[in-house]
């Protein structure tokens, strides 16, 4: 039987464990290549994602003994090339070298901070350090946050991106930081004129993270940078989308009108299924007709009540469509798979209801029972 897809096993194996230890047998004669590879693989492969970058630097602090200071220069030498700095986007280094963000943090948390802030500069240029760089922030916040604004400027933009990445409330993966939300605003206002799309699509993730707490200083920031218009129009349009993107799905209103989207629109909707009852592994096919008397644009998105083991319900929100009625009508169809057997969302059988939102609102409903796979 072939066996699932595993992110942890693509990241780290073998060959990359032997990468990482033939860059450090190259950068010193007394690394022991053989041995650090032996000791890694040892426990490896047992372990989760996150865990494995553990144990490769604890497997690295025995094979490089000593304070940051007398390693640093094995370290650097270790290092390849940086990513290419003519590339502009998606651009994220390989993983195997986190491991060395985690090494920093254990060798230079406590009595080497701004050496170790030097290494995290030079790694985030091979991997992004937006992990390593966060118990900086939580131990040493106004001298990290120094460094930060200095590096918003950096001519290398993975260096210009840890400052918005690294500064995040909801990194995922990432160690929760002490900063207050507006801390690091002053960065993204430096951050959000990027002419790269790998930056400023840091920037709008920030900003969708404290959309979750405070929605109004999101807009606020967005206004102001409309009004200051150091970016191009397009790109901002881009990012005040992506950054807004939470704030839809929940129907925030000032955040629709935003973007254009009114919630008060005329709008006439009806919202017919197929059947009134599917099999989980079948699919739920829709249709929606709006009509309207006048040109306007509409965000078209649906909303599923799923029922849960507890016997509540949970609600997810899915795109449907983004247009402009014409006068006249606009219909559009969907088919949406109920797939068993994922691991993250189990389906469970009874009543659900799906939603129509027009602008945010909901327009129409439709009730439906999900059953046992056929």
């Amino acid at each position: 039987m072939a066996s699932g897809f595993s992110l942890k096993d693509q990241l780290y194996n073998a060959e990359k464990v032997q990468y990482l230890a033939d860059l450090f047998g190259a950068a010193s004669t007394d690394f022991d290549v053989d041995q650090f590879t032996s000791d890694v693989m040892e426990r490896l492969l047992d372990l989760e994602l996150k865990e494995r970058i553990a144990w490769i630097c604890e497997c690295l602090c025995r094979h490089l003994p000593g304070a940051l200071p007398d390693v640093q220069e094995t370290l650097l030498k270790a290092l390849p090339p940086p990513l290419d700095p003519g590339l502009s986007d998606d651009d994220f280094g390989d993983f195997i070298f986190a491991p060395l963000g985690e090494f920093v943090v254990a060798k230079g948390l406590e009595e080497h901070a701004a050496l170790g802030l030097d290494l995290l500069h030079a790694i985030t240029q091979r991997f992004s350090m937006e992990w390593a760089i966060r118990p900086f922030l939580n131990r040493w916040p106004e001298e990290t946050m120094a460094r930060l604004v200095q590096w918003s400027e950096d001519p290398n933009y993975h260096v210009r991106r840890l400052a918005s990445e690294g500064t995040r409330p909801r990194l995922p993966w990432g160690e929760a930081v002490g900063l207050a939300l507006a801390d690091p605003l002053p960065l993204l206002d430096q951050l959000h004129r990027d002419k790269t799309r790998y930056v400023t699509r840091s920037v709008a993730n920030h900003l969708n993270d404290i959309s979750k707490k405070k929605p109004d200083l999101v807009l606020e920031r967005l206004r102001k940078w409309r009004d200051l218009g150091v970016q191009t129009p397009k790109e901002l349009d881009w990012m005040t989308a992506h950054a807004l993107r939470g704030l839809v799905k929940e129907g925030h209103g000032a955040a629709l009108q935003m973007l254009g989207y009114d919630p008060e629109v005329p709008v006439v909707a009806k919202l017919h299924l197929e059947t009134t009852s599917v099999a989980i592994g079948e699919a739920l096919n829709f249709h929606c007709e709006l009509e309207a008397d006048q040109a306007l644009p509409v965000l078209v998105d649906y909303r599923l009540h799923f029922q849960r083991p507890s016997g509540k319900t949970s609600v997810k929100v899915f795109k449907l469509k983004q247009a402009k009625i014409s006068k006249g009508a606009l219909t559009v169809k969907k088919s949406h798979k109920f797939k068993s057997g994922a691991s993250t969302f189990t389906l469970v059988p009874g009543a659900h209801h799906i939603e129509l939102m027009v602008n945010g609102v909901v327009r129409a409903e439709a009730h439906f029972d999900l059953t046992e796979a056929s």
